[in-house]
């Protein structure tokens, strides 16, 4: 496993370098881009041959969709605990979330005029869910629930089929338990070309959500502007800052949690305040990784992408996470500390606090959405609120009075910015 030794000259040089997303290969790029071209000049016929090459999949516009059958059969097929257990979650992601409401205002401003600001729900989202080795049913919940909250009239759904052309039931159960009525069964960059540019099956939408491999995130940076898209969240990613309070087995089950995602990239990080506490946390995973099904996955994360930095001290700890700007962020530390630590964290996507703070509670329940920025871009974005589904546009209101208050200023920025029709659209209704 890597190891950084805190303070060493070159040690934030070697850390970005390692915590940093691998940027898109020019392959890549290549191949999404003529998957791109061929839905938006072919549309259906294009993607129906891309999920057959791609998918295995053979479908037409007739069986590209799920069907209120499929959805309610996906809800039958859960036990009476799941159910409960779903909707708990569901619960718990809407009492957290409709907190964050952003509330229209109007005030008076120092000329006396009425501004303010209206919010109001974006009219068409497509949410991308990823459905391959690791069916993320959880993402539906953290992502179609705040689009709910938020009003947004129309929600469209797009994950990719296994070769017999079909979801798995639970994936089609939780669409249906979150209200979801348009769901298509397609993938990758063909259901991103899909969604921005729409097709005969398709309708186009006004912003794309959700997280995906490397191809769909390249395909969303590449319709950016033809519509809107959230975040280019990349592999998960988990820090633990742990002092002689965190249990060493709590430690490791969170970073094998997150090292379980699947696609081998994830990243990792143990920041540590001494070496016995180093080495106590490594004796546990080795003690737990064999009773893990995705163990194979996990050796690989743990081999080559966990990163252990011992600090001297707790301010040490916070400068390393603040850098790293994790996706996930335990706090296993003095109970005490907890206040104080958080209160210097500023860049994490979400702060798990205190030895019980599990990281699959905020996976998967706790309340906040888990798709959070990833690869050190959270020292700039959040993770997924409502107010991503909603639009915003300021409102201002002059009268005459309000104008005439307001003109010495206008004439100075046309004077300056040599814009004489700009100063004369104030002037005329002044005077």
């Amino acid at each position: 496993m890597p190891q950084f030794k805190f303070g060493s000259v070159g040690f934030y040089k070697r850390l970005a370098s390692f915590a940093e997303d691998a940027k898109g290969s020019a392959k890549v790029e290549k191949i999404v881009s003529d998957i791109i071209s061929s839905v938006r000049n072919d549309g259906d016929k294009a993607l129906f041959q891309l999920t057959e090459k791609l998918d295995g999949a053979k479908l037409n516009s007739g069986t590209v969709r799920l069907t209120d059958f499929d959805l309610r059969a996906g809800e039958w097929s859960f036990s009476r605990r799941d159910r409960q257990a779903i909707r708990e979650a569901i619960r718990c992601v809407k009492a957290y979330n409709k907190k964050s409401v952003p509330k229209n205002w109007t005030a008076r401003n120092p000329h006396g005029a009425k501004v303010g600001e209206r919010f109001y729900p974006i009219r068409r989202v497509g949410v991308y869910v990823p459905g391959g080795g690791v069916p993320l049913v959880s993402t539906i919940i953290m992502t179609t629930t705040l689009a709910r909250i938020a009003k947004v009239p129309e929600i469209c759904v797009c994950t990719p089929p296994n070769p017999g052309g079909s979801i798995t039931p639970a994936m089609a159960g939780v669409l249906s338990l979150c209200g979801i009525k348009e769901a298509y069964k397609i993938g990758g960059a063909q259901a991103v070309a899909a969604m921005a540019f729409g097709t005969k099956s398709v309708e186009p939408v006004d912003k794309i959500f959700g997280p995906g491999n490397a191809f769909v995130n390249e395909a969303k940076r590449q319709v950016y502007g033809a519509v809107g898209i959230d975040l280019l969240p990349g592999p998960s990613e988990m820090l633990v800052i742990a002092d002689s309070y965190a249990d060493p087995n709590f430690v490791a089950a969170d970073l094998l949690a997150q090292a379980e995602h699947g696609s081998g990239n994830e990243k990792i990080y143990l920041v540590a305040t001494s070496e016995k506490l180093i080495a106590r946390v490594e004796a546990a995973v080795k003690t737990q990784l064999p009773d893990l099904s995705h163990r194979v996955a996990i050796s690989k994360v743990l081999k080559t992408n966990f990163a252990v930095i011992r600090v001297p001290n707790l301010q040490a700890a916070v400068k390393v996470a603040n850098f790293v700007a994790p996706e996930h962020m335990g706090l296993q530390i003095n109970p005490h500390k907890l206040a104080e630590v958080t209160q210097s964290i500023a860049t994490a996507g979400a702060i798990l606090q205190g030895n019980y703070s599990a990281t699959a509670l905020g996976d998967f329940t706790a309340g906040p959405s888990h798709e959070l920025p990833t690869g050190r871009v959270g020292r700039f974005s959040s993770g997924l609120t409502v107010s991503d589904f909603l639009r915003r546009s300021s409102v201002v209101r002059y009268d005459k009075g309000h104008v005439e208050k307001a003109a010495s200023v206008i004439e100075v920025f046309a004077r300056l910015e040599k814009l004489d029709a700009h100063g004369r659209s104030v002037s005329i209704r002044a005077n």
